[in-house]
Order: C-alpha cells, then structure tokens, then sequence
C-alpha cells in the first residue's frame, strides 16, 4: 500500500510528510506511566493515541519497533529535581519494597490497557533495569563539558548548550525567560541555573532507591531514561517520539538537549503530542487531584459519574476528537459516544443481513478511499468516524429496501468496515450478560411490536402509530423493514 501518511511535527510545528529513516522499518518510543498509582482516563489518551497510530504504520505494511517504556524510579514529587521519589514515597507509606509498589500498579495499568484493546508494544522497558545505560549517558555529557558535578549529584548545564545549541526548539521557552521568571528553590542550590536539570541525583539518607555511580549512591534524573532506553532499542536515530502534550516541557525539551550533546545531534525525526483531557476546562490529572481512575469509568463508582461506561465506550470517546486537540470529559459526551458506538457496531450485524443485488449505485470504493484520506492526514480520526456515519445511512436504505448494492461493492463494503472499525480504530463488540430480566424484555417488545405490525395489516394506523410513539418515549426505537420490524433500546 502507497504511504502517504503527513504528521504533525511539533519540532517544525507543521504537517510533514512522513517518511522514515529506514523504510520500511520505523522505530517509535512514547513515553509511558509512572506506576505509583491507578491508571487514569489522563493515561488512556496517549495509550490509545499511540495505539492508533501503531495500528495504521502496520496496515501500511511497515515494521514497527513500538518501545514504550515504565518509569518506576528518579520521577519525584513535584516533576522536579527536588522532592521525593513518587513510588519511594508510596512504598515507604504502605510499608512495602519500592518494586512490590512497581509490580502491582505495572499489572493493573496492563489489565486497563488491555480492556481498551490496546496493542502491546514491542518492547517495555523498565527505568530501574537500565540504571547503567543512564550512567553511561550521563558520562558522555560530562566528557563533553555540558554538564557538571556538584555534592555527587550530576547537573546538565543548560546556560552552556544553549551558547552553541539552541534551548527551547521544541517548546518554544527562550532561555533568557526562564532566567528572569525562575526563582530558587530549596535544596537547588547546589545547580549553576535553576533551569540546569539533573542528570544523576545523590540520594539523601532516607532515599529507599540508590545506585552506586562514579559520583554517589544516588538514582538517574527522570529525563535521561527516556534517551538512555531510546538509543539503546532503537539506535543513535530514529523516527517518533511521542507522549502527552505536559511532556513537551520540561521532558521532551531535556531529551533533546541530552540527545545533541551525547550523540553529536537531535536524534528525532518526528516529535508527536497528544492534547489534555480536561475536566470542567482544567487538565485531568493526579497532582490536581480531579482524576478519574479507569477502574472508577468502568464501574461507575467515582461521584461524578451518571453511570458506569464500558472501555470501548471510553476508547470510541477519545478517537472521535483529535488527538491535538483537548478533549473536554462530560457525562453527555461519554453517553453520546456510547450510542454512536452501538450505531457502528450495529451497522456491521446489519451489513451482514443484506443480500447484494445484480446492480447497485453505491461505491464502496470511494468510502474507502475517503477513510483513508482521513488517516493520512495526521490520523484524523474524527473525519474518518464521520465518513462511517455517513454510509451507515446508505447502509439502513440498503436493508430497508430503498436502495441496493452489488456483490463486489457490498464486499468491500464490509471489508472497509471491519478494516477501519476493528482493526485500525481498535474497537471491538463488547459481550453483554443476558439476564432473566433482558430475555423478558425481549418478548415483551416482540409481542407489542406484532400487535403493532397486526394493527398495521388491518389498516389501523392510529394505533400503529400509538405503539411506536409510545415506546420511543421509554427509549425503545422502532425501525419497519419490508419483510417486519426491528428494534433497538
């Protein structure tokens, strides 16, 4: 299949042609969680962001190397390098090893991944397992001069690298800002700048996680994992990287510095960043204390919720926006999404039940090509969704008998379908439990509905008319086929 897939760069901060740097290979690293805690709707985001685009480089026949790595050590409270070590402090609170901490959150966030259907990657990297990667890094930027050791912690000197480099490419900060506008911290005296970020940190007394180095007992500072882990599995140079939009700074803006000093270059091609989800216009997070946990979403416990939301309603949730742009949570949006999901699903039973005629208008050629516009322009899931509705209707006139369509096009018809619901957009019919209650239900609706269908042959359309209104209004909608009925809540 013909690439013609154009990404946002947010280092060019334009759509580019993607083109990789050894076709058909592409090595992509997106930054993953910190597991001191709950996998929230914050983390789904990127994941299913990522999983997206995972899916659609694999149906363009590449081959992807997708490493996306766990930080399980040097993340400290407050994104800084001062604080306590976020998992440190979760440990020492529950009384447990830091690792215990690490191997209870890493296996609830892959249960919660794995119901949103996303992929595994590659490759998961640990931060704590290449402590030596993050070591060697660190010595390269000293060799360098770019960085500078002060009371056995390891500081990159930015002020330095910005002289012969530039500093801010991909965020845009102006060093000379940051100067005026930062103030001393406590316990960052011991850096040139305040903006100098760590590259090794000496452990104080009471720090549970430590390493032996060449300057201290200590632990890597949390922006070296993520060169350290990238260089290692995908080389010197390579195509993506990508995480949520509050890792373009400081993160993402440190790795590149890291990055240019310790192999000579922005080792990069593509920078890709997913948007916030916000709740009531603020960012969703847990250092804001206004998330919402995946486990909350799917059993509606969290106090803000109407009810609980199945994982492929939250997945077709987060696909039906953009992933630049913010996406706002609400009760109304996740039930909309949850009734344009069943319209999706219900259109694939539906396309199953219809017969191909000898001639039909329909192209399905042309919905193919248009699905896969969207994706090609910088994995515009919105308009791609959209396209789907669009021929959902075709399809109802279709099977209601006012329209028809031929075997070769109902084919791939059916192909586009499953191709771009299921494999690409990654969503999945989910199995309801049928309870006593449901199958009584069921009857219920097909008695009144024969009656109405009864009326119907008598030429009583009043009361026809009556039964339909009737249960439109508890939420049951009424679809009159040539050949009966059908109905759906």
């Amino acid at each position: 299949m013909t690439n013609n897939l154009v990404i946002y760069n947010s280092l060019s901060r334009k759509k580019e042609e993607f083109k990789p740097i050894n076709p058909p290979f592409v090595g992509l690293y997106v930054c993953g969680p910190t597991v001191y805690g709950d996998a929230h709707l914050g983390h789904a985001r990127p994941a299913i962001t990522f999983d997206l685009l995972f899916r659609y480089f694999k149906h363009l026949d590449f081959k992807v190397r997708y490493v996306r790595n766990i930080t399980d050590v040097g993340h400290l409270e407050n994104d800084a390098d001062s604080g306590e070590d976020k998992i440190g402090k979760k440990a020492r609170l529950e009384q447990l090893e830091p690792m215990e901490i690490v191997q209870f959150y890493t296996d609830r966030y892959h249960r919660e991944m794995d119901k949103l259907n996303v992929q595994k990657p590659s490759i998961e990297p640990r931060a704590s397992g290449h402590i030596i990667e993050q070591i060697e890094l660190t010595k390269k930027i000293l060799d360098k001069s770019y960085a500078y050791i002060s009371n056995g912690s390891v500081y990159f000197d930015v002020e330095k690298y910005n002289q012969k480099y530039k500093y801010g490419i991909l965020s845009g900060r102006v060093l000379e800002d940051l100067l005026s506008n930062t103030r001393e911290l406590d316990g960052q005296s011991e850096k040139k700048n305040n903006f100098d970020f760590a590259l090794w940190k000496k452990a104080s007394p009471e720090h549970i996680m430590r390493w032996p180095s060449p300057w201290s007992d200590g632990f890597p500072g949390w922006h070296a994992e993520c060169s350290a882990m990238g260089h290692k599995y995908l080389g010197e140079e390579f195509d993506i990287h990508g995480g949520g939009m509050d890792l373009l700074f400081p993160h993402h803006e440190c790795e590149i510095a890291q990055n240019t000093v310790a192999i000579g270059e922005n080792t990069v091609k593509y920078w890709v960043h997913n948007n916030m989800i916000t709740i009531n216009g603020q960012k969703m997070g847990k250092s804001l204390g206004n998330f919402i946990t995946l486990e909350d979403l799917f059993n509606g416990t969290n106090k803000v919720l109407e009810k609980a939301y199945s994982p492929m309603t939250i997945r077709f949730f987060i696909l039906q926006a953009h992933y630049r742009s913010t996406l706002d949570f609400s009760n109304e949006a996740l039930q909309a999404a949850e009734k344009g999901l069943a319209r999706l699903l219900k259109a694939i039973d539906t396309l199953d039940n219809i017969k191909p005629t000898t001639t039909g208008k329909f192209k399905a050629s042309e919905l193919n090509n248009k699905c896969h516009a969207a994706m090609n322009d910088d994995l515009n899931s919105p308009i791609l969704i959209a396209h789907l509705f669009d021929a959902i209707k075709t399809i109802n006139n279709i099977e209601t008998g006012n329209d028809t369509i031929d075997e070769e096009n109902l084919t791939l018809l059916k192909q586009t379908f499953n191709l771009f619901i299921f494999d690409i957009l990654g969503l999945k019919s989910e199995q309801q439990t049928v309870s006593a209650n449901d199958e009584i239900l069921n009857e219920v609706v097909d008695l009144v509905l024969n009656l109405r269908l009864q009326a119907k042959t008598n030429k009583d359309y009043a009361t026809s008319d009556f039964i339909r209104d009737e249960l439109t209004k508890i939420g049951v909608t009424v679809k009159d086929k040539k050949d009966g009925f059908d109905w759906e809540i």
